[in-house]
């Protein structure tokens, strides 16, 4: 149709450009002109028509292949589908085999550190320092271990397990206590004890997981514990001292401190009560002494004065006293002298005589007391002195280092243990010499009366004979 409108419009424009020509001659024309655009009509409409064909092939083609096409796609959306599915199947189980993997890791992770910690702890590692590296690659943050590393932390393991039931004897370095590095002979019962010996002494060692050595302790061991240790070493003996503490209870043993070295922590204050215990030692000592020579046998003198004086023998009565100058025989001297006066004048020179002893027989008891009071006191003085240093070093240094304080500590604790050490027995002696004491006065006194009592008896018994 578009070819046909385009043959009229060809048409009108020739008939106005040929108006002037001949009618006959555009008609002639114009027939040809139509022939050839009707010719030219039919090939484009055969051409259309055949391009229709094959436009409707194309077209059928296309329709055929789209229908492939979605049944392709819809397959494919199936598959898809499945595929989805297996998908977050796939995603679940690998979510499963990861949080499986990172609990593995986390539990691998978990008995690195636990080893780690074991070894760093052991004295075997004092030896072997390179046994830590073996285990450092599984702490790493986001290390996946494999089979080898699991198999090496156990080899790791089993080695410290299978060192620490073995009791070995070999050559090795430690810190000597001079702080030098020293060269020894190293006994290792297990991973309990450690012990040294060189040519000039034998030790126990103590590990150091700071600096990864084996370190002498300060202090040698004493007694039995140093003899059992030596003929260890030496082969002589069976029997060893083992600390299954680990060095706790080694390092206490070996800390502690004689009764000089407390007694020196107690500061200046300790001397006086050092000089206070021994002036009262003295006393008791002086005082046990006197009272054990005045005591005597006085019961047996007074028997035989009691026989003499029944035979009238007052010269052997006299010699009698005169052996000893005992605070009783001093009185019962001083009653032989009044033997002819009266009962009472007889009393009262009895009783001035024993008054006149009294002072020897009590000398030292007062000063005794005063040092039985004195030394609790120096005591607590100088745990005041230890008190106030110990806030003074608070004060300078503050409470982080508990070694600064504690001088003061110990002035304070020595010096109160020390005066009551020394006050406690001062008193107790001091009862147990004053009730001796006592005793004698009393002895003194019971005698005085016996011999008053002879007197007035051997008077009456003159009076009756004169009388007779």
């Amino acid at each position: 149709m578009k070819r046909l409108a385009i043959i009229i419009m060809i048409l009108l424009v020739s008939v106005s450009v040929a108006g002037a020509q001949d009618v006959r001659e555009a008609a002639r024309k114009a027939a040809e002109e139509r022939a050839r655009q009707e010719r030219l009509a039919r090939e484009a409409e055969q051409e259309i028509l055949q391009d229709r064909g094959k436009l409707t092939a194309e077209v059928t083609r296309l329709e055929t292949r789209q229908a492939r096409l979605e049944a392709t796609l819809d397959s494919l959306q199936v598959h898809m589908e499945s595929q989805e599915e297996l998908r977050l199947k796939l995603a679940d189980r690998w979510e499963q085999s990861e949080l499986d993997f990172k609990e593995i890791s986390g539990n691998v992770r978990l008995a690195a550190k636990n080893v780690e910690t074991l070894l760093h702890q052991s004295p075997f590692t004092a030896e072997d320092p390179g046994r830590l590296g073996q285990v450092r690659p599984l702490l790493q943050p986001g290390y996946f271990p494999d089979i080898e590393d699991i198999t090496g932390l156990t080899a790791v393991l089993l080695d410290e397990i299978q060192l620490s039931g073995q009791v070995r004897l070999h050559q090795g370095q430690f810190v000597g206590r001079d702080g030098q590095e020293t060269q020894g002979t190293i006994l290792n019962l297990g991973k309990f004890t450690a012990a040294y010996q060189t040519a000039d002494e034998t030790g126990f060692l103590n590990y150091s997981p700071e600096g990864r050595r084996l370190v002498a302790l300060a202090n040698l061991p004493k007694g039995g514990l140093a003899g059992d240790l030596e003929d260890y070493f030496a082969g002589e003996g069976a029997r060893v001292p083992i600390d299954i503490s680990a060095g706790g209870a080694l390092r206490q043993v070996s800390h502690q401190t004689t009764l000089w070295e407390q007694i020196e922590a107690g500061g200046p204050l300790v001397w006086p009560i050092l000089a206070l215990a021994t002036v009262a030692l003295l006393i008791v000592i002086y005082k046990a002494i006197y009272l054990n020579t005045v005591a005597g046998n006085t019961s047996k003198l007074m028997g035989r004065m009691n026989e003499l004086a029944e035979q009238g023998d007052w010269e052997g009565c006299e010699e009698l006293v005169a052996r000893k100058r005992t605070p009783v025989i001093h009185v019962l001297a001083a009653g032989l002298g009044v033997r002819r006066l009266d009962r009472e004048t007889q009393e009262s020179v009895l009783q001035e005589a024993i008054l006149s002893q009294l002072p020897k027989v009590e000398r030292g008891m007062a000063v005794l007391a005063v040092l039985g009071a004195v030394a609790p006191l120096l005591g607590l003085l100088g745990t005041v002195t230890g008190m106030i240093e110990t806030f003074r070093v608070i004060t300078l240094y503050g409470t982080g280092d508990p070694k600064l304080m504690s001088g003061g500590i110990s002035e304070a604790l020595v010096t109160t243990m020390l005066g009551l050490a020394v006050a406690i027995p001062i008193m107790l002696l001091h009862t147990f010499l004053n009730r001796r004491v006592h005793a004698i006065i009393g002895d003194m006194e019971e005698r005085a009366v016996q011999l008053a009592n002879i007197f007035q008896k051997q008077q009456v018994a003159s009076q009756a004979q004169g009388e007779a």
